[in-house]
């Protein structure tokens, strides 16, 4: 009986040993990986993940899945891939918002960005658009200033909220001009423009999605673009550095990360495929369309980048005095 016993003990041990020596050598991916957005559906990190893990799932040989996690400024999301098997099957397709900005707002934030995850690749980076209402007597960045400091507080910015890029993107500019806005905030980037839109405030640092065609047909003025360079859609639009406040910038990134631990023969693999994916003609155009500007990274490269904006937002938001408990 105890010969029979060992027998199958044994048996058991090199079945068990044969499985996890084949799951060690089978290819990555050998089934779907979630990329987690941490934002409802429709937006420009939303809609830059499906763009981007269409490109993947044709270059993987396996469906790429988008899933919204929205909440808490993206807190939510991030939280769910930090906590998650570092085997290269859950992603997330981060951005400024929840890996730079929010946990220097949020009291309580369940990961650390620093600590957490592991970089594959910066994706792209969005300006915003300065924009003023019609009846603002500012034609352009110089004239906004001048006008600013003739009316302390006395104009409305519009934001997507508290400590949002929107806002810190104003607290950047009031501190680079010594000027003072009163600060609105909304619910959100479309909802800030149509404020801006109605009258109840006079300007707004709105997204290209939210503000650019409200620009080309004169409903907003646009007085300047917060990236270190024109956009290509309105090339007739100056940066704000350009047209008043010199090394202004501005921008809402995106980035593609996986848990801590995950190996790093999958994220250089993910990195390879991603960087190709970006250099795609479609994916440059689609990108494009949402003002976004592909540009890829080194896991290293992103990780400095990271670090760099976690400790430039970091002041920012102090200066801002947005806290969320």
């Amino acid at each position: 009986m105890k010969a029979r016993w060992l027998y199958l003990i044994a048996t058991m041990m090199s079945v068990t040993a044969a499985h996890a020596q084949t799951a060690s050598v089978s290819p990555y991916p050998s089934k779907p990986v979630r990329m987690i957005v941490p934002f409802p559906a429709g937006g420009a990190s939303d809609t830059s993940a499906r763009i981007v893990a269409q490109k993947l799932s044709e270059s993987l040989s396996q469906q790429v899945l988008v899933e919204n996690r929205p909440g808490a400024g993206g807190t939510i999301g991030a939280a769910a891939v930090a906590k998650a098997n570092p085997d290269g099957y859950t992603l997330l397709m981060g951005s400024s918002t929840e890996l730079v900005t929010s946990p220097h707002i949020y009291k309580n934030v369940p990961y650390n960005t620093l600590r957490d995850f592991s970089p594959i690749t910066h994706v792209g980076s969005q300006p915003l658009i300065l924009a003023v209402h019609p009846s603002v007597r500012a034609e352009s960045v110089t004239e906004l200033i001048a006008l600013a400091k003739s009316k302390p507080s006395g104009l409305n910015c519009a934001s997507s909220g508290n400590g949002s890029t929107l806002h810190l993107a104003q607290v950047l500019f009031e501190n680079a001009a010594q000027v003072k806005f009163l600060h609105v905030p909304f619910a959100g980037s479309p909802q800030s423009a149509m404020g801006t839109l109605s009258g109840e405030t006079q300007l707004t640092f709105g997204t290209v999605p939210a503000v650019l065609e409200l620009v080309r047909t004169g409903k907003l003025r646009g007085l300047g673009v917060t990236g270190a360079k024109r956009l290509a859609a309105m090339p007739d639009l100056p940066t704000v550095s350009e047209a008043g406040v010199p090394g202004y910038e501005m921008l809402i990134w995106n980035a593609l990360l996986a848990p801590r631990g995950t190996p790093s023969e999958i994220v250089s693999r993910l990195n390879a495929e991603v960087v190709r994916a970006l250099d795609a003609p479609d994916v440059r155009a689609g990108l494009g369309r949402l003002g976004i500007e592909p540009s890829s990274s080194t896991p290293d490269k992103l990780a400095e980048y990271i670090a760099s904006e976690w400790t430039r937002t970091e002041k920012l938001v102090a200066a801002s005095g947005a806290k969320i408990e």
